[in-house]
């Protein structure tokens, strides 16, 4: 798999081939087919002899992974623990660099210094975006019930 580096800074690969998303289509298929409930799952490699032991919620990662490139996704990983520049920072939220700084400022998310430097947990960027997008989830379903009540056609 050919690796490329994005603005963000972390391992990225291109959007899946056709055959690529196919395969993916179908492995995802397979595999999630397979997991049980347990803490783990046992694997064997077609050409191997060894069975491999993995925590199933690393399965269901993989799956997830699967999916998204069946959808002709490319997928990138990152550790929650990654710290993040403010740039990087903004760029994941989709916003601008002063917004970011301007959200720290106002102690919307955490961040710590690393020399005169701002960074940022990838985790606690990610906790402030997944409150976000629940902030505007709930203001879109305030909207819909208010045009509903209104009865304006929508």
């Amino acid at each position: 798999m050919t690796t490329s580096r994005n603005r963000l800074g972390m391992d990225s690969v291109p959007p899946p081939t056709v055959h690529e998303a196919e395969l993916a289509k179908t492995s995802s298929r397979l595999l999630a087919a397979c997991l049980g409930d347990g803490e783990t799952a046992r694997l064997r490699v077609h050409n191997g002899d060894e069975t491999i032991e993995v925590p199933v919620v690393a399965l269901r990662m993989l799956v997830d992974i699967l999916t998204n490139m069946a959808e002709g996704r490319g997928v990138s990983i990152m550790p929650l623990h990654a710290e993040l520049t403010t740039q990087a920072a903004a760029d994941l939220l989709n916003v601008s660099r002063p917004h970011l700084v301007a959200l720290i400022e106002r102690g919307e998310i955490k961040f710590h210094k690393t020399g005169t430097h701002r960074r940022l947990y990838a985790k606690d960027v990610l906790d402030y975006k997944q409150k976000r997008d629940a902030q505007s989830k709930a203001a879109m379903d305030a909207l819909a019930a208010q045009a509903q009540e209104l009865d304006m056609g929508y």
